[in-house]
């Protein structure tokens, strides 16, 4: 997973509550055993309108989306994760989320921030023609005009998300400390390192 610190860029201005991961990625798009191409199935129903806000010359591979209320509620597949970041987005934000696409989007390197109605409405209209700068380590977003919003985020994800540390990648920051304790059992009660080894 790569870390994040910092994410800056055009941000696209999508606004749309309740939207759920069968509107991020359709059920048909679930077939595959690899997460490559599924950001050409992202938001599949809306891209297939002409002038749709992800297709424009300006929108294209945009690291950051502005949503509405309530993102990625509905099923649980991991699926929408990996298909936004197919499509280079690394960073959404929103005035909530559900839980397990919250949970998903975390466990794949995305940085979901929540802010106020308010500031999600002020970002909407910046965002059509101006960038957005997240700042993971201060845990805020600005605009060229000066606005600063500060966001709240769990310590452990924001650890995780700084030093690009996934499950696997968590386990093997802890090496030393494994092996430690696998000398310490072996020696302690060498019965269970017979039995394992058998």
């Amino acid at each position: 997973m790569k870390p994040i610190n910092h994410v800056a860029g055009t941000a696209i201005p999508f606004g749309a509550k309740n939207v759920d991961t069968d509107v991020i990625i359709p059920a048909h798009w679930l077939k595959t055993i690899t997460r490559e191409g599924l950001g050409k199935g992202a938001f599949e129903a809306i891209r297939a309108e002409e002038g749709n806000i992800f297709d424009t010359e300006r929108n294209k591979g945009a690291p950051i989306l502005i949503a509405g209320d309530n993102f990625g509620c509905g099923s649980s597949r991991e699926h929408a994760a990996w298909a936004l970041l197919d499509m280079g987005i690394t960073c959404v934000i929103a005035p909530s989320f559900s839980d397990i696409f919250s949970g998903n989007a975390f466990k794949n390197g995305i940085l979901t921030v929540v802010l106020p109605q308010e500031a999600i409405d002020r970002l909407l209209v910046v965002a059509v023609d101006q960038p957005i700068d997240v700042d993971l380590e201060s845990q805020t977003v600005t605009t060229p005009f000066q606005d600063r919003f500060t966001f709240d985020i769990d310590p452990f994800r924001k650890h995780c998300l700084l030093g690009g540390l996934d499950e696997v990648g968590l386990t093997l920051s802890r090496d030393a400390a494994i092996k430690q304790h696998e000398a310490k059992i072996a020696a302690d009660l060498p019965f269970l390192a017979t039995a394992s080894a058998v």
